[in-house]
Parts: structure tokens; C-alpha cells; sequence
């Protein structure tokens, strides 16, 4: 009998320490110039670029305008990934950004073409502050990014991209309790911008 045949566990489902391994070795290879492994890290990373863009706008259109956006960064800036850190870490600022990004875009567009692009305003106490796909929500993040763009930068990639609390401590290279401090005081303005 074929040892092969025998042998074969590409049918077993990968676990998730597979998979982040997988895209940590990928993103590494992309890094260095290998463009197989820079296609084969984006197809990896899209579904979950797509889902954490749709956190920040509602509507599937505009969350894959933001992806592709996200992608192409990627794709664009990937050298600048030097491996001190997880992937995700280098990678959620990037698709924060190009989803704020097209947010701005689109809220532009709509302004520019007479529509009325403010959201309506929603009761913070039947509400999550940070629901993810609430445009009120974007817009009091827009508000507050004039003013603070360091506390949103720490609410953003904690609420709205998912990482914890020493990841954002790394990305942004501060302590982590000034970490904890920005996220505790962007989201007590949040609900403050968020009051009806």
C-alpha cells in the first residue's frame, strides 16, 4: 500500500494555531519578496478583512470597496512588515484605515451630491456603544478623531478590529495602561457624542 495514500491528512480540518502559523509563515515569505506567498496570504486573510471592514460600514458594498482597499495596502506596504510582531497586529491598523477611509470617501460623495449623510441618533442605552455597523457610531468616531486621533486609534483597534490590549499596546508602542486609559476615555466621550 501507498505509504502517500496512508499518509494523506490534508482532508482533516486545520485548526486555528494551523491557520495563524500558516499565515504568520506566509505573510514572512510575502515580506521577503515571494509573490506566490503573497497571493496565497491575501486569499487567507480576505474573509476576515471583509468581516472586520463590515464593522465599520454597514453595507456590503462598501465593506468589499473597503477590503479591496485594505488588500491592496497590504499588498502595496507588505515589505514594511518586519516580523517583530504577529501579523494581525501590523494588518488591522492598515484595514481600520482603509475602511475609515472609504467611509470618508462615500460620507464626501454624499455631501457633494446634496444627500443628507447624517446619521440618525440612537439610544446609547438600548444600544452597545460600540455596535460595529452603526454609522453614528463612525460619525462620533470621526468627531472625536479631530480632537483625539490617538484615543480613537486605541478604540478602533481594540472595539472595532478586535485586538487586545497588548497588541494595541505594541502596534502604538506605549504602555499598557495608557492603552487601557485612551480605550476607558474614548469610550466614555463615545457615549457622551452618542447621548440622545
Amino acid at each position: 500500500m501507498d505509504l502517500a495514500v496512508i499518509m494523506d491528512f490534508s482532508s482533516l480540518p486545520m485548526r486555528e494555531d494551523d491557520r495563524v502559523t500558516d499565515v504568520e509563515e506566509l505573510a514572512a515569505a510575502a515580506a521577503a519578496g515571494d509573490a506566490a506567498a503573497l497571493d496565497a496570504l491575501l486569499t487567507a486573510v480576505r474573509p476576515d478583512v471583509l468581516r472586520r471592514c463590515a464593522r465599520v460600514l454597514p453595507y456590503s458594498g462598501d465593506a468589499e470597496d473597503a477590503c479591496q482597499e485594505a488588500l491592496i495596502a497590504v499588498a502595496r506596504g507588505i515589505r514594511g512588515f518586519e516580523g517583530r510582531s504577529r501579523f494581525s497586529t501590523w494588518l488591522y491598523p492598515v484595514v481600520a484605515n482603509s475602511a475609515f477611509a472609504t467611509y470618508r470617501r462615500l460620507r464626501r460623495t454624499a455631501q457633494d451630491s446634496g444627500l443628507d449623510a447624517a446619521p440618525e441618533q440612537a439610544d446609547p442605552r438600548r444600544v452597545s456603544v460600540l455596535a460595529g455597523t452603526r454609522l453614528d457610531v463612525v460619525e462620533a468616531l470621526e468627531r472625536l478623531r479631530a480632537e483625539q486621533p490617538h484615543v480613537v486609534e486605541a478604540v478602533v483597534l481594540r472595539d472595532l478590529m478586535g485586538l487586545d490590549y497588548a497588541e494595541i499596546a505594541e502596534r502604538l508602542q506605549v504602555p499598557l495602561g495608557t492603552v487601557k486609559s485612551r480605550i476607558n476615555h474614548g469610550r466614555t466621550t463615545l457615549r457622551t457624542l452618542l447621548a440622545p
